[in-house]
């Protein structure tokens, strides 16, 4: 009995999706109350129950008492370890319901990803469904075309959700709901401007004010209400409001705003309504109605908790019958990314102002930007996975993204050769109008990729930064007088090189031996050569347009500084434009295929590519190069 007692005790202190590991307050004073009410249990229990048995002997009794005990504990044993996964999870698992609940008024960027991840993970975890509802009571911001943007990147990110939902399908109940608020005495309608309301709303320092129109009688609110609905005032001539308390110490509980007017069609319900619900009031009542058991959100919602527990509570006495099961508020830390943006108000204005080319620009850190970019759904999931969960605000690197998307890449990405800095080298002894086709991998170091057929010739094309015509030791790489090798072809050695008038080389010209084709397995292709160079076949390039991207922003933290705008960040050299040739087995690359441009970095096809024009974009380099710019 003791022991029961102490573990009903403890229970009362466990908050299971509070702390990440809902048992870790077991600590000391748990610990001597198990062994001393387990002695006492020896001592005294057993003792009693010897006696009880007719037994004379205090030894016979202690050890009835110990066989007793140590039953007991057994038991108990069993009953804890038996219930301890719904301990864990505060309730049982086949109650467990969780959402994913965007708004509908931009793209979906990487700092929901860390969202999407929570939710979608403890329903995979546990087996629970999750849905996906869009809080879309706001229709002055809201459209379609957010909303299918959304699906899409959920989608493309591996998740699936239960049931796809709308709070807009409880219009018509939480006005039902909020109307048995106002006959409650716990909502009026407030015919204050919202700068009235303001000022009087107070400060966190100073007590609100009460409104002139908070005692209004309940007839006169339901038929204010009433005309709301039905049309017949001025936007802003009168909201709804909980009455709650103008003194509390939470902002939020000073007679939060229900509903305001509002004569904008809505992307679902078109003008069937011109009163909508704010946020507070539509969110919490979405996840009651669909018995979602934990609203997972981040910690910037924590101040909210205290007034989403007012909401739910008070309709919770409405409808306990038909929905018995009232959900819990639980908050983590947002994602927030270097040199990024992440308020969809602000990322909005880039597209607005033209600074970037739509909400899918590459430069754009929204899930649609990073897959256009080349970025990969299991890329993004590792980011989250490393990043973990936690209520600690804080920045992370954007180099981290950038290793997991050359983790996965280097893993994937077949490797091919393009040269996006041309500089034309012409092998002199090579047969004039001798072509051939050479045997290359795609990749040299895993199976299963396969081959394919580069063409070779007299004249071919390397990057200019591959090419000195003096250098000290350190430089591997073409210089005269010296030998490298091409990949997957010959040995060449650099003898002379044409200059333009201001002395740019524009022509090297090289020797090469016939000996060293790769593969031969000749005493001459033994020759160690410390250089490898890509390149790529004059005659039989394919031109390309790559569009090389650097960060959008210059600053760490741009939105951080209040005495500059974000906007004064702006990196004007965030987009680079390529005239590059590449191999002409990329002639017939499919939009979105990803490769490794060798010794360059990871590229995909653009959206914006055709057969007669390839497009690629500059995923991330083979190393970071910010730490040296």
């Amino acid at each position: 009995m003791l022991n029961l007692l102490g573990f009903g005790i403890g229970l009362t202190t466990i908050d299971p999706m509070t702390e990440s590991d809902p048992l870790n307050g077991l600590g000391t004073g748990a610990l001597i109350w198990f062994a001393l009410s387990n002695l006492a249990a020896l001592f005294v229990g057993g003792l009693v129950a010897g006696r009880m048995c007719g037994l004379t002997s205090n030894t016979d009794g202690g050890l009835h008492g110990f066989l007793t005990w140590a039953l007991f504990i057994m038991v108990t044993l069993f009953l804890v370890t038996s219930s301890i996964g719904m301990v864990a999870n505060g309730m049982s698992k086949n109650e467990l319901r969780f959402r994913f609940p965007p708004e509908p008024n931009g793209y979906l960027h990487i700092g929901h990803t860390k969202a999407i991840g929570i939710s979608f993970g403890l329903g995979e975890k546990y087996n629970a469904p999750v849905n996906l509802r869009f809080d879309d009571t706001n229709p002055a911001k809201e459209e379609q075309e957010y909303v299918d943007a959304i699906k899409k990147d959920v989608a493309w990110l591996g998740y699936q959700w239960e049931n796809e939902l709308y709070s807009s399908d409880y219009f018509q109940q939480l006005y039902d709901w909020a109307v048995l608020l106002i006959k409650d005495g716990k909502a009026y309608v407030d015919s204050q401007t919202s700068e009235e309301m303001r000022i009087q709303k107070g400060t966190p320092t100073q007590v609100g004010t009460n409104s002139p129109f908070r005692n209004r009688s309940v007839e006169e609110n339901l038929e204010l209400f009433q005309g709301m609905k039905d049309g017949k005032f001025k936007e802003g001539e009168h909201t709804l409001r909980a009455k709650i308390d103008m003194a509390d110490d939470n902002m939020l509980m000073r007679d939060p705003l229900m509903y305001r007017i509002m004569y904008k069609d809505h992307h679902r319900t078109g003008s069937d309504w011109c009163i909508y619900p704010m946020y507070d009031w539509t969110h919490g009542e979405s996840d009651y109605l669909e018995q979602i058991s934990h609203s997972l959100c981040s910690l910037e919602f924590k101040p909210h908790r205290k007034l989403y527990n007012w909401f739910r509570d008070n309709i919770f006495e409405y409808s306990k019958s038909e929905y018995p099961n009232p959900p819990k508020q639980r908050e983590f830390s947002r994602l927030n990314l270097s040199y990024t943006i992440m308020s969809k108000r602000k990322l909005l204005t880039l597209v607005e102002n033209g600074i970037v080319s739509g909400w899918d620009d590459p430069r754009m850190p929204t899930i649609s930007g990073l897959r256009r970019r080349g970025y990969t759904p299991n890329s993004i999931k590792s980011f989250i996975e490393t990043v973990g969960v936690s209520k600690r605000e804080n920045v992370i690197d954007v180099a981290l993204l950038e290793f997991k998307i050359r983790e996965d890449l280097n893993n994937t990405a077949k490797r091919v050769m393009g040269v996006l800095d041309p500089v034309k080298v012409v092998i002199t002894n090579y047969p004039e109008g001798k072509e051939e086709l050479l045997d290359a991998n795609y990749n040299d170091y895993e199976d299963g990729f396969g081959s394919r057929e580069v063409p070779f010739s007299r004249e071919i094309y390397i990057e200019k930064e591959d090419f000195r015509e003096e250098a000290n030791k350190k430089f591997f790489r073409l210089k005269l007088g010296k030998e490298v090798r091409l990949k997957n072809a010959y040995f060449i050695t650099a003898n002379s090189c044409t200059k333009d008038a201001d002395g740019n080389v524009i022509e090297i010209q090289c020797t090469y031996d016939p000996l060293t084709k790769s593969g031969m397995d000749t005493e001459e292709s033994k020759r160690k050569v410390k250089g490898t160079l890509h390149w790529v076949s004059a005659k039989h390039a394919v031109k390309a347009e790559v569009r090389a991207y650097d960060r959008l922003f210059l600053d760490e933290a741009p939105d951080s500084h209040k005495e500059k705008d974000y906007m004064d960040f702006i990196n004007p050299n965030s987009l680079e434009i390529i005239n590059a040739f590449v191999e002409p087995s990329l002639q017939t690359a499919k939009i979105g295929e990803r490769f490794q441009f060798q010794r360059l970095g990871y590229f995909n096809v653009d959206d914006d590519a055709t057969s007669e024009n390839l497009v690629f974009n500059k995923t991330v380099g083979l190393r970071d190069s910010w730490g040296g710019k």
